[in-house]
C-alpha cells in the first residue's frame, strides 16, 4: 500500500480509524491507530489498532481468529482520520454481533458498484482477452440482444425449481444489464433516481 500522510503529532499520536466492510460498505467498528499500528496494518494486511486500555498493538482477531483483511486505506481531508475498507472474517464485535453498532452486515449490493467500475474500465481500456470488451466492440445491438437472451433464459428457469440454474441466469441478466447501461452511457444511479421518484409518488 502507498504511503499515507497522517499528522500524528496533531492528534497526540493516535488517529481514529473507521473500519468499513469492503463489499457491503457497512461501518463495522471504530478503533485507534498510532504510527506503528498503521505500519503493521499495511505490512500484514490485517487491521491492527493501538489498544488504549492495554497500551499495546492489537491485531483484530488475534484471539478470536476473526481477522479483518485490508482492501484499502484512505485518509480524510484533515489528515487526521483513517477510513479502512476490509473484509471481515466472522463477527466483528466481541458480543458476537456483525458490527460494533449491533447492525446486520449481510447485504452485498455494494459489490455492484465495484462491478460497474470493472465494466467501465473494460469499455475505456479494452483488451482482446476480455469478454466484456468484446461485447462493447460488437456494438449496442449485440449488447441489447444479450440482455434480451438472458431475460428469456431467466423466465424459462423461473418456471422450474432449480435454484442454482435460476441464480446463474439472474447473475447473467444483471451483468449484461449493467453492460447495456454503460454502452448507452447511462449510470445506474440515474435508474435509481427514477425508482426514487416513483416511490415518492
Amino acid at each position: 500500500m502507498k504511503d499515507i500522510n497522517i499528522n500524528f503529532e496533531k492528534v497526540n499520536g493516535l488517529v481514529p480509524a473507521i473500519i468499513q466492510d469492503a463489499n457491503t460498505n457497512k461501518v463495522l467498528m471504530l478503533g485507534y491507530m498510532n504510527e506503528e499500528a498503521l505500519q503493521k496494518t499495511q505490512e500484514s494486511g490485517k487491521v491492527t489498532f493501538f489498544s488504549r486500555t492495554k497500551q499495546r498493538l492489537w491485531t483484530k482477531g488475534e484471539t478470536s481468529g476473526n481477522f479483518m483483511h485490508v482492501q484499502s486505506i484512505k485518509v480524510d481531508c484533515d489528515n487526521d482520520t483513517l477510513l479502512v475498507k476490509a473484509n471481515p472474517v466472522g463477527p466483528v464485535c466481541h458480543t458476537g454481533a456483525d458490527t460494533c453498532f449491533d447492525e446486520e452486515n449481510a447485504s452485498k449490493t455494494a459489490f455492484i458498484d465495484h462491478l460497474r467500475g470493472i465494466i467501465k474500465d473494460r469499455k475505456n481500456n479494452p483488451s482482446d482477452s476480455s469478454y466484456t470488451a468484446s461485447l462493447f466492440a460488437k456494438g449496442i445491438n449485440k449488447v441489447a440482444q444479450k440482455v434480451g437472451e438472458e431475460a428469456v433464459e431467466i423466465v424459462i428457469e423461473a418456471k422450474d425449481d432449480h435454484k442454482d440454474l435460476f441464480m446463474g441466469e439472474a447473475a447473467d441478466l444483471l451483468f449484461h444489464y449493467l453492460v447495456l447501461l454503460e454502452a448507452k452511457g447511462y449510470e445506474l444511479d440515474e435508474v435509481m433516481d427514477v425508482l426514487i421518484q416513483r416511490h415518492k409518488g
